[in-house]
């Protein structure tokens, strides 16, 4: 976009374009397209596209994105969303929440027991190969 001229985007307009040819994402009000950076960001191109169509401020800041990425964001945008046209009925993001945190407790178990089960089984091949080497010595 040349000249710094700002375009402001309906937020019908900015939910359209929420695929892999044309992707936007909307962040405090204002309006980035991401389409180019699809392949390259860290958490994958479906933490992206699962953020679009809707307002993606919540999304952005739980993950808590570094300040670098914040700069990089500013490559990406194209403009301002006219917050007239904002649905309210988009908020209903509190029901997730509980839900959410549950979820992190058996990931937690599972990466846990990845971690100590090969330990265990480590720990008992080499107690029985050191209980077994006299017996057959």
């Amino acid at each position: 976009m040349g000249g710094g001229v700002k375009k402001v985007y309906t937020y019908a307009e900015a939910a359209q374009h929420n695929g892999r040819q044309k992707c936007w994402i909307v962040i405090g009000g204002k309006v980035y397209d991401v389409t180019k950076f699809l392949e390259d960001h860290p958490g994958g191109d479906d933490v992206i596209l699962s953020s679009t169509g809707k307002d993606a401020t919540n999304d952005f800041e739980d993950v808590g994105h570094s300040s670098t990425a914040r700069a990089m964001m500013d490559e990406f945008y194209i403009g301002d969303i006219d917050t007239a046209t904002i649905p309210t009925k988009v908020k209903y993001t509190p029901p997730n929440q509980p839900h959410y945190n549950q979820d992190k407790t058996p990931q937690f178990i599972i990466k846990l027991l990845q971690l100590l089960v090969p330990l265990l089984i480590l720990g008992a091949a080499v107690g029985i190969r050191f209980y077994t080497k006299p017996a057959s010595a």
